[in-house]
């Protein structure tokens, strides 16, 4: 009897302890196929904007950086079934996510563009797509935007999972156009050889209530101390210029800073 109690009593204790119980690691769940934000370099090993900034992080903090990969639909499922302790993968903080995880503050914004060919004269407006094929990642909040926007007025919406075959259908003129994040279109798509007589077309698209104010880390509900670390540390990388610098080297002159 004795003994049933103490085993009782260490599973309630374990029960009870917080999901970052791990003080030396810091697990990310990433989606890793959407560069520049995340993508694998030719030896495997992970690249991007989100890579870095995560890496910087975990220095910031004192941790070890642990990555593991999902699609970017299970990434919210994934982190509250505690398969990592935060999300890093170019997610922007919207009202409806927020309704099943908490965010860091915001780190980086970027604008939302339409990828078509150059001379299709297509434009980001129901009147220039409808009767059109327009592909988004699964679970974006490109997809939302245009379910929201477009496909009632006629414009039909094609998810896929995976971003690159977005890009593949596109150019083999399954698909008309494109929604998706300016630098991943740019760096993905339109600076590469596939991407030849395509171009944003129209001016970026915008709604707060679906595109969210910003990228930032996810976190399952309840994980204050994990965020009061994690905004502690993305305040010192955004006042000693880290941020900056790391936007700069994968975006250029796009302007990424919280607005």
């Amino acid at each position: 009897m004795k003994l049933s109690r103490i085993l009782l009593a260490l599973a309630c204790a374990c029960a009870a302890l917080p999901a970052f119980a791990d003080t030396t690691a810091l697990r990310f769940g990433v989606e890793a196929q959407y560069p520049p934000f995340e993508s694998k370099a030719a030896n495997g090993s992970l690249q991007g904007f989100d890579i870095d900034i995560g890496n910087a992080v975990c220095a910031a903090t004192h941790l070890t950086c642990k990555w593991v990969e999902t699609s970017f639909d299970g990434l919210i499922p994934a982190l509250n079934g505690r398969k990592f302790d935060a999300i890093n993968s170019a997610m922007n903080a919207t009202a409806k996510r927020r309704e099943a995880i908490d965010f860091t503050t915001v780190i980086y914004r970027v604008p939302t563009r339409l990828i078509a060919r150059s001379d299709s004269g297509l434009t980001p407006t129901t009147a220039s797509l409808k009767g059109k094929r327009v592909g988004v990642l699964q679970s974006s909040i490109q997809e939302t935007y245009a379910k929201v926007h477009w496909e009632p007025e006629g414009v039909s919406v094609v998810a896929y999972q995976d971003q690159n075959q977005i890009y593949a259908d596109l150019a083999a003129g399954r698909l008309d156009a494109t929604l998706l994040l300016a630098p991943a279109g740019q760096t993905g798509f339109l600076s590469r050889p596939d991407g030849k007589g395509f171009a944003f077309v129209g001016a970026p698209v915008r709604d707060d209530a679906i595109l969210g104010s910003g990228v930032a880390f996810g976190l399952r509900k309840g994980d204050d101390a994990l965020r009061q670390r994690l905004n502690a540390a993305i305040a010192k990388l955004e006042s000693d210029g880290t941020v900056a610098s790391l936007a700069h080297k994968y975006f250029g002159d796009i302007d990424v800073s919280p607005k």
